[in-house]
C-alpha cells in the first residue's frame, strides 16, 4: 500500500507525540436507505465557485503556493471528464507522518485503487482530488498555519475549477487523520464531513464546537495511537451533532472483520458514524485476515458512502450507470456472457466497462441491458438472483443500505456471494442478512 519502511518510521518519530497527546486528551447510484431521509434538513442548498463557467485555471499535477510566507505544496487531480458547467466534490486527502502527498496520490503499492486512500476509484471521475504535503512531512498546525494552508488551497482551487462548495470532504491516516479533525475543528462551516483512519488531537482542535459530519475509523489493538484516543474525537462530534450517546460495539481480538456504528438522534444532516476493526494502525484493514490492501480493504468503500450520502438526491449514478463491486471478491456484480434471456442467473466477474456490469438505480429497481435484478417470487435463502423483464414487483425492489448491503423488498434477504466465494462465475444469491463482506457491495 502506502509504507514499506515508512511505517517504522511513523511509529518511532510518533512515539514521543503519541504519549503528550494520549495524556493531553485523557486517555466522511448507490442511495443509503438509512441516510437519504434526514439529509433535506440543516444542509446548505448548492452553491458554486468563480471557477465555474470558464476554462479550467488548474490541470491535474504538482502545484506550489506561498501560504503563511512559505513555499507549499500539493498534488492535484481533475476529473478526466471534467466539466466547467457541473460543480464537482472537493475531497482533501493528508498523509500520514513520514508519508508525502505523493504516497497518498499513487495509492503507494496498491495504485490506484488505493489512490487518495480509494477516493479516486470510489469517485469515479465525481471529485476533485487534493494531497496536500506536510511540513516535515508531518501536520503539527504550528500557529494554525496548516488550516491556513487549506484555506489557500480552497480559495486557489475555488478561483480555478468548479466546485461544489456544500461539498468538501478532508480525510487523513494518523497524522493526516489529526489533520482531519482539526479541519473538523475550525472549519465546520467550510467542510462538509470529515473522515479519520487511527487519528487522535495531534494539530490541534481550535474551535471544536460546531457541528460537521464526522466518520472514525480505529483498530481495537492500535499500539501507535490508541483507540481511546479515537473514541475521544468521536465523542467530541456526537456532542456537538446532538446525538445519542451510546459505547458502540467493537469487534473481539481474533475475529478479524469490523463493526460500523452509525449514531441516532444527530441533528439532521450531521451524522456521526464509528468503525472499530478488529486489528492495528492501518488505514486499508481487510476483514478476515491481519493484513491490509488498498485494493480489498472495506473502508475505502465505507469511506465512499459517507461522504455521498450527501448529494442531493443520493449518489449521482451517472447516464450509463455503475459497477456493483463485491467488498470481498473485489469482482463485480455480471451478467454471464451479456446474456439478456429471462432467468438469466447473476454472478461476479472481473470489473470491466462492459454494459453487462452497468446497473442503474430506478426507483428501486436495479436495471441492466434493460432487465432488472430480479429474485424469484418469495425465493428463499441460497436461490440464485437473475435478471428479468421490469414489472415493478417487490421481488424486484431492492433497498441500498448505508451498510453497503442490499436487501430485497419482498424476503428482506440479502444480496449474497455464494460461499463467500471470490472466484470469477461465483453466483450471486439472496441470504440471511449477516453483514459480511460477500454481502457488501460498493458502486465503482
Amino acid at each position: 500500500m502506502r509504507h514499506g519502511n515508512d511505517r517504522h518510521r511513523w511509529r518511532a518519530g510518533l512515539a514521543i507525540a503519541a504519549t503528550t497527546v494520549l495524556a493531553a486528551v485523557g486517555f466522511v447510484g448507490i442511495r443509503p436507505a438509512s441516510a437519504a431521509g434526514n439529509l433535506t434538513t440543516d444542509v446548505t442548498t448548492l452553491a458554486t465557485t468563480a471557477g465555474c463557467g470558464k476554462a479550467p485555471g488548474l490541470a491535474s499535477g504538482t502545484h506550489t503556493i506561498q501560504s503563511n510566507g512559505k513555499s507549499r505544496s500539493f498534488i492535484l487531480r481533475v476529473p478526466a471528464n471534467y466539466n466547467n458547467s457541473n460543480p464537482y466534490r472537493l475531497i482533501f486527502a493528508f498523509h500520514w507522518r513520514g508519508g508525502t502527498m505523493n504516497d497518498v496520490a499513487s495509492g503507494g503499492t496498491s495504485g490506484t485503487p488505493w489512490s487518495y486512500y480509494g477516493m479516486q476509484e470510489q469517485s469515479n471521475n465525481s471529485a476533485i482530488l487534493v494531497a496536500p504535503q506536510g511540513l516535515g512531512n508531518g501536520w503539527a498546525n504550528s500557529g494554525g498555519e496548516d488550516i491556513t494552508f487549506v484555506d489557500d488551497m480552497n480559495r486557489l482551487i475555488d478561483n480555478a475549477l468548479c466546485v461544489d462548495t456544500t461539498q468538501r470532504f478532508a480525510l487523513g491516516f494518523s497524522y493526516g487523520g489529526g489533520m482531519s479533525y482539526a479541519i473538523a475543528c475550525a472549519r465546520a462551516t467550510v467542510f462538509r464531513a470529515v473522515v479519520a483512519f487511527s487519528g487522535a488531537q495531534i494539530s490541534g482542535c481550535n474551535g471544536g464546537t460546531q457541528p460537521i459530519a464526522y466518520f472514525g475509523i480505529h483498530g481495537i489493538s492500535d499500539n501507535v495511537l490508541n483507540i481511546s484516543a479515537g473514541r475521544s474525537l468521536r465523542d467530541t462530534f456526537v456532542r456537538n451533532n446532538g446525538c445519542t450517546a451510546q459505547s458502540p460495539r467493537e469487534p473481539a481480538v481474533g475475529s478479524r472483520t469490523h463493526i460500523t456504528t452509525v449514531y441516532s438522534g444527530c441533528r439532521a444532516g450531521y451524522p456521526v458514524q464509528w468503525a472499530a476493526f478488529d486489528g492495528g494502525h492501518m488505514p486499508g484493514p481487510v476483514d478476515g485476515c491481519a493484513c491490509e490492501s488498498g485494493i480489498t480493504t472495506w473502508t475505502k468503500g465505507e469511506v465512499w458512502r459517507f461522504f455521498s450520502q450527501f448529494q442531493a438526491g443520493g449518489p449521482d449514478p451517472g447516464p450509463t450507470g455503475n459497477r456493483l463491486r463485491g467488498e470481498a471478491s473485489g469482482r463485480c456484480l455480471d451478467i454471464p456472457n451479456s446474456g439478456t434471456a429471462n432467468g438469466t442467473q447473476v454472478q461476479i466477474w472481473d470489473c470491466h466497462t462492459g454494459t453487462n456490469q452497468q446497473f442503474t438505480q430506478n426507483g428501486a429497481a436495479l436495471q441492466v441491458m434493460g432487465k432488472c435484478l430480479d429474485a424469484p417470487t418469495n425465493a428463499a435463502a441460497g436461490t440464485r438472483v437473475q435478471i428479468w423483464d421490469c414489472n415493478g414487483g417487490t421481488n424486484q425492489q431492492w433497498n441500498l443500505n448505508a451498510n453497503g448491503t442490499i436487501t430485497n423488498a419482498q424476503t428482506g434477504l440479502c444480496l449474497d456471494v455464494n460461499g463467500a466465494g471470490t472466484a470469477n462465475g461465483t453466483a450471486a444469491i439472496v441470504w440471511t442478512c449477516h453483514g459480511g463482506t460477500n454481502q457488501r457491495w460498493a458502486r465503482a
